[in-house]
């Protein structure tokens, strides 16, 4: 069971941006090196260090040694757990048919305004 304690520090570890969007490349492109993923952004190796020292803590990433470099994966087990803590598998079902429907409601309402722009 997820602890207090470990949600305190996912949530902290997801509050910055930059954190988040470490995570996206890792899911995208799972095994990545430290230096790779430090490429897409625009920041310091040290500040890029710190931030998966943080994702680490919460247990968001893996990392494993590969000779000189480390390779990092996402591990969302962690994001599910706090998912698992506030659905049951009955409002899961249909909170995911509602934001299947909201996606493609965002979509269409995109399609207007650019259609509307082109105009």
């Amino acid at each position: 069971m997820i602890t207090n304690d470990d949600m305190d520090a996912i949530f902290q570890a997801l509050a910055h941006a930059t954190r988040r969007a470490m995570l996206d490349h890792l899911r995208d492109d799972p095994g990545l090196s430290v230096g790779r993923l430090a490429s897409h952004f625009d920041v310091s190796r040290i500040a890029v260090m710190n931030h998966l020292a943080v994702l680490e803590k919460a247990g968001l990433v893996i990392s494993e040694k590969d000779g000189r470099s480390r390779r990092l994966y996402l591990n969302a087990m962690p994001i599910q757990d706090i998912h698992e803590r506030w659905t049951d598998t009955f409002s899961a079902h249909w909170a995911d048919r509602v934001n299947i429907i909201r996606h493609a409601a965002e979509a269409a309402a995109r399609k207007l305004e650019e259609r509307d722009d082109d105009d």
